[in-house]
This record gives structure tokens, C-alpha cells and sequence, in this order.
């Protein structure tokens, strides 16, 4: 029998990446998509037959974890699995409290997605190893509050990138999407890098969500 899912993402070239990330494996049936925490919930209304929900958490209208407190008070049998690029504390247990059954985060691989839904069906709970760490940090210390916003003198140009990176598209993905050369695009990630003082996306995204720059 194949799994029954469906996807919650408003970032139409994250949505087109994980779909084509997926279309690799028959037992993955995605039955539809949306573009909202209540668009989602309009077409699960009409059709409920599913079992698991792919769920991006910065949506407009309703978010992730609006949403899947939702789906999991409505439909308790559907396993929700969280969908990110940054990987922020406070998020990371809202979602948890909210009923999530996992936490990936979008730059995970075709086959890391497909096994994080295939072990939540089967009543696991899938987390990228990063998120695995922030996880452990989050019961060693309490959440940071009021954190210090900066400006780190990112251009537009640079700001998309991160918004690209955000949704997960690889730097490919990303070349394509705005018409520039893949090594133009490792130019402005260095730069990007440089002036955020990280060393990798993760952190970069993360960095850029923390001062409400994406």
C-alpha cells in the first residue's frame, strides 16, 4: 500500500524540489499540495485519507505550527513531519508541543526525506542530526529571549539568495531560478558568509531568520 501524503509550501520552487526529490520513489503518494496551514486544511476536509503531512512551518495566513496543531486536533491519526531550513529553539519546540512527529530540515536528501516519512508512519520519530542537537540544547538550557537584532549590510541580491536558501534549493536550483551563472552564486554565498560570520547554510539561514532578515 502506498503512503498517502500531502505537502504544506508556499515557496513554489521549494515545492517543485521536494516533489522531484520524491517522484523517485512509487510508495510515496502525494495526493495534493498547498500553499497555507489553511488551504491545507480546507482539502483535508474534502479528503482526509492520508497519512502523513509534509509541513513547511513560515507560511503566510497560517503557519506550520498553527497548522498542525489543526490537523493533529481534527485528525489525530495523520503524522505530521516538519519541513525547514532554519532550525531556531523556539520553533523547534512549538512544533513539538504542537504534536509534530519529526523535524527535517528542506537541504535533507531525497532518500533522507523518504525514510524520515517511511519511519513516522511506522510510529518513529525522524530528526535531521542537527536538529537531534539542537533538541538536546533545548533541554539544557532555556530558550534565549529578546534576541539582539543586527544589520549585517546584505544587499537585495544577497537577501534573496538567503531566501532561496531558506526554501532549499540547492545553489543549481538557485541559478536557474534567478538567471545568474552557479559560480555567481558561490559569489554572493561567500559574501554572504563573510558578513554574517558563519560557515555554512544552516547557520547562515538561521542566522538571517534570528534578525528577521527572510
Amino acid at each position: 500500500m502506498p503512503i498517502n501524503i500531502a505537502i504544506a509550501e508556499d515557496n513554489s520552487f521549494a515545492l517543485t524540489a521536494l516533489l522531484e526529490r520524491l517522484k523517485t520513489y512509487p510508495e510515496i503518494d502525494v495526493k495534493y499540495t498547498a500553499q497555507n496551514g489553511l488551504q491545507l486544511l480546507q482539502k483535508l476536509n474534502r479528503n482526509n485519507n492520508i497519512d502523513l503531512v509534509l509541513m513547511d512551518i513560515d507560511m503566510p495566513e497560517m503557519n506550520g505550527v498553527q497548522a498542525t496543531a489543526e490537523v493533529k486536533t481534527r485528525y489525530p491519526q495523520i503524522k505530521v513531519l516538519m519541513l525547514t531550513m532554519f532550525d531556531d529553539e523556539e520553533l523547534l519546540f512549538k512544533a513539538v508541543m504542537a504534536g509534530a512527529s519529526g523535524y527535517l530540515l528542506k537541504e535533507d536528501n531525497a532518500s533522507q526525506i523518504f525514510l524520515a516519512i517511511t519511519d513516522t508512519v511506522a510510529g518513529g520519530a525522524a530528526m535531521s542530526p542537527a536538529i537531534a542537537m539542537k533538541t538536546l540544547n533545548l533541554i539544557r538550557q532555556p530558550l534565549a529571549k529578546d534576541k539582539k537584532q543586527e544589520d549585517f549590510g546584505l544587499t537585495d541580491r544577497e537577501i534573496e539568495l538567503l531566501h532561496q536558501l531558506k526554501n532549499g534549493l540547492t545553489y543549481e536550483e538557485i541559478a536557474s531560478n534567478l538567471h545568474i551563472s552557479y559560480h555567481t552564486v558561490r559569489k554572493h554565498i561567500e559574501n554572504i558568509y563573510r558578513k554574517l560570520q558563519v560557515n555554512n547554510k544552516v547557520e547562515a539561514v538561521k542566522k538571517a531568520s534570528d534578525n528577521r532578515i527572510v
